[in-house]
């Protein structure tokens, strides 16, 4: 019998949803096949490339954050590639000791986070999946990095928006809360149509069917009361949920302010007991 040390090879015959964001975001780790699916998205949702540049401008702002109140060690779960000013790259900023994450459960992902940083003996790409948080918290490079008796950022900015309601995002929440330790955050943004128009609504539908047909993805829309749940035992930052533009904004710069994606998600962070 024979063996191979070859690494695997990702998929770039199929669209990737990770590499679809990348290329809204205005990244260059995508191929033609994602842009094609991407270009197909944003035929539903026009503003489709602003919600995510908006996601990631409050993740940013999040990020920031937590860095004042002294987390120095972040898990950013179902992140995507970590390319256009993610998490580590924020952090390292202010912070050159902060350790670093990425958790996702595409396999393609995965293969081009860990080329990407490769020379980042700090942060680490991890494949797994967000809805079983024991085992990510057991995964070695994650037991290697991070330090669960200190204050960890745990960052859901894209997660429970693929997490099913029979999959309970309640619960899931509560047990990434009971697994960290006092003075940790956590931060969630999530999709909603609640304040969306009409016509908007009606888009935000074609889009999320338009991503289970592209990608094999499904994308769960839910109202803010619901969301605001998921912060149940915990202390919300002020200004507590917001849509994701008006979270402590930066000033002169808001991405979205003109556009309907300004409306369609909610962002908050809370800090654990």
């Amino acid at each position: 019998m024979t063996t191979s040390t070859e690494r695997p090879v990702a998929d770039v015959e199929s669209a990737n949803i990770a590499r679809i964001y990348d290329y809204y975001l205005g990244g260059l780790y995508n191929f033609e096949v994602d842009r094609q699916k991407a270009e197909r998205i944003r035929s539903m949702l026009p503003s489709v490339d602003l919600l995510a540049r908006a996601n990631r401008d409050w993740l940013r702002r999040t990020v920031r954050f937590l860095l004042t109140q002294g987390v120095d060690q972040f898990v950013d779960l179902a992140s995507g590639l970590p390319t256009m000013g993610n998490v580590h790259e924020v952090a390292h900023a202010r912070n050159p000791q902060a350790r670093v994450v990425y958790v996702d459960h595409e396999p393609s992902a995965v293969l081009h986070g860990e080329e990407i940083l490769a020379d980042e003996p700090l942060v680490a790409m991890v494949e797994a999946d967000g809805r079983f948080p024991e085992r990510i918290w057991e995964h070695p490079r994650v037991r290697e990095l991070i330090d669960l008796s200190r204050p960890v950022g745990v960052l859901m900015g894209g997660l429970l928006v693929f997490v099913d309601d029979k999959d309970d995002p309640a619960a899931l929440v509560a047990r990434y809360r009971d697994a960290c330790a006092p003075g940790s955050y956590l931060a969630i943004s999530h999709l909603s149509d609640d304040l969306a128009d009409p016509e908007t609504r009606t888009q935000v539908g074609r889009m999320t069917d338009a991503y289970l047909a592209g990608v094999g993805q499904q994308l769960y829309v839910r109202p803010r009361d619901v969301i605001a749940s998921w912060f149940e035992g915990m202390e919300l930052v002020e200004p507590g949920l917001t849509l994701m533009a008006d979270w402590r904004p930066t000033p002169g710069h808001a991405v979205d302010a003109q556009t309907p994606s300004k409306a369609l998600g909610y962002g908050a962070t809370a800090r654990m007991p």
